[in-house]
C-alpha cells in the first residue's frame, strides 16, 4: 500500500519507564563470619533512591486538546498503575500495554477519546526498588470548540468510481490552519501513486495523481481529525476512514473540430460517435471534465447555471434524455435528436455535447461518476473553478502542487 500523507497518532498516555538503577557496593574486607567480623554486605549496601515521576502535562492547564498524548516519565523505578477520572470523579476506562518497537515505553490507551470541554485528573504511581511508592497527580481541562467541525468526504464509502474522480474533503467553515489538516490526512492506496493535496477553497480541499487513478485500485482516505485545531475556534469533531475503488479506466475524447466523440475503455476504442458541441457563442469549455451524475430524463433550464431563460442563449428543454452530467456550469452529454443533422458536421449546442437519443443511452450506461470526458479543440476556454468543484485535472501539476500548505 503506498502512503501518501502523514497522520497523527491516537490520543494515548505514553510511559517512558527508564532503567532501574540500583546501587551494589561489596561487604567488610573481611570473609563473612571471620573472627571479628561486625558488618555485613546487605547492611553496607546504600538505600535505593526513590521513584521518581514526571507528567507532559503540567498541573492546571487548560484549553488542551483532547487528543493531546498524556506521558508520564518515570526514573529509578516501575510504573505501578495509571488512573485517569473525569471531574465528576468517575474513572475513564483505558489499558496499559507495551509501546511497539519501544521495550521501555508502555502506553495507556483510553477506551474512547476523551471530551471536550471537560477536566480530567491524571494519576501515576511508580515503586522504588526498594518499594517506596512515589505518586504524581495532574488535573487538566480540554479546549472548549466556538464549533466542531465534522467534514465530508467524497467519494463515499464503499462506492466505485472513475479514474478521474479526486478524493474532496469539505469543511463546515473556511480553514485557518491548512498546514495541520493536511498532516492529518492519509491516503493509502493498492497501487501507490504521487498524489497531493491541494485547497480548492478556503473550505476544500482535494487530492489527486499527477495523471489519472490506476484502474482496479482500492483507495483508503484516514481524516484523523479529532482534537485538531483548524483556527479560529474550531476543532476536528470525529476522526472518519473511507475506502472506495477505482474501476475501469473509461477516458473519452470529445473534439470539437472535428465532431466525434472517441470512447476508450482501457486501451481499447469502444465507440466513435458524431456529436455536436457549442457553437461559437456557447461554446463548450476545453479540459478534462468528470462524471458527476446520470439522469434518464430531465429539464435544462439555462437559469440554473445565471443566465435566465429569456436572455440571448437561454434556453428551456424539457423532457432530455440520458443526460450524462459532466461539469456543474451546465454541461452534459446527452439526447439531442433535435441537432441530429449536425452531429458530426458543426457545432450548435449550449456547450453539452449532442449525440443522438440511441448513442446517448448507450454512453449513459456505459458511463460511471469518475469517468473522464476530455474536451479538445473547442473556441472556449479551459474549465475553472467558475465552473464547478471538479476541474482538477485541467490545473498543470506543477500548479496543483504548489496548492498544498506543505509544499
Amino acid at each position: 500500500m503506498g502512503v501518501l500523507q502523514g497522520r497523527r497518532s491516537a490520543p494515548v498516555l505514553a510511559v517512558a519507564v527508564l532503567a532501574l538503577v540500583a546501587g551494589c557496593t561489596g561487604g567488610s574486607t573481611e570473609a563473612a563470619g571471620a573472627p571479628g567480623s561486625t558488618t555485613s554486605s546487605a547492611s553496607s549496601a546504600p538505600a535505593a533512591p526513590p521513584a521518581q515521576l514526571a507528567l507532559s502535562i503540567a498541573d492546571g492547564a487548560a484549553d488542551v486538546s483532547p487528543a493531546e498524548p498524556l506521558e508520564v516519565d518515570v526514573t529509578d523505578g516501575r510504573l505501578d498503575d495509571v488512573e485517569v477520572t473525569d471531574g465528576s470523579g468517575a474513572a475513564v476506562a483505558g489499558e496499559v500495554a507495551p509501546a511497539a518497537g519501544d521495550p521501555d515505553t508502555s502506553v495507556w490507551t483510553p477506551a474512547e477519546d476523551l471530551a471536550y470541554g471537560t477536566s480530567y485528573t491524571v494519576t501515576a504511581t511508580a515503586a522504588s526498588a526498594g518499594d517506596q511508592v512515589t505518586t504524581q497527580t495532574s488535573t487538566f481541562t480540554t479546549v472548549t470548540p466556538r464549533l466542531q467541525d465534522k467534514p465530508d468526504i467524497g467519494p463515499l464509502d464503499g462506492t466505485t468510481v472513475g479514474v478521474g474522480m479526486p478524493i474532496r474533503v469539505f469543511f463546515d467553515e473556511p480553514v485557518t490552519d491548512k498546514a495541520e489538516v493536511e498532516r492529518h490526512l492519509t491516503v493509502t492506496s493498492s497501487t501507490p501513486t504521487d498524489g497531493v493535496w491541494n485547497w480548492v477553497r478556503d473550505d476544500e480541499v482535494h487530492f489527486r495523481p499527477s495523471t489519472y487513478w490506476p484502474a482496479d485500485t482500492d483507495v483508503t482516505v484516514e481524516a484523523d481529525l479529532f482534537g485538531v485545531d483548524l483556527g479560529d475556534g474550531v476543532w476536528g469533531k470525529v476522526d472518519r476512514t473511507v475506502a472506495f475503488h477505482v474501476g475501469d479506466e473509461h477516458v473519452s475524447v470529445a473534439d470539437a473540430a472535428t465532431h466525434t466523440l472517441t470512447v476508450h475503455n482501457g486501451d481499447q476504442v469502444v465507440q466513435t460517435y458524431p456529436m455536436s458541441a457549442g457553437s461559437d457563442k456557447n461554446p463548450t469549455h476545453n479540459g478534462a471534465h468528470v462524471v458527476l451524475e446520470k439522469l434518464a430524463e430531465t429539464t435544462m433550464d439555462s437559469s440554473t447555471f445565471g443566465l435566465a431563460v429569456d436572455a440571448p442563449g437561454g434556453y428551456l428543454a424539457e423532457g432530455v434524455k440520458w443526460a450524462t452530467r459532466i461539469s456543474n456550469n451546465g454541461e452534459f452529454v446527452h439526447g439531442a435528436p433535435w441537432s441530429v443533422r449536425q452531429q458530426g458536421s458543426s457545432n450548435v449546442s449550449h456547450g453539452c455535447i449532442n449525440l443522438s437519443d440511441e448513442r446517448a443511452k448507450w454512453f449513459y450506461d456505459f458511463s460511471q461518476p469518475g469517468d473522464v470526458v476530455e474536451v479538445v479543440n473547442s473556441v472556449g476556454g479551459t474549465l475553472g473553478p467558475a465552473d464547478g468543484d471538479i476541474y482538477d485535472w485541467a490545473v498543470p501539476w506543477d500548479q496543483w502542487k504548489a496548492g498544498s500548505a506543505l509544499s
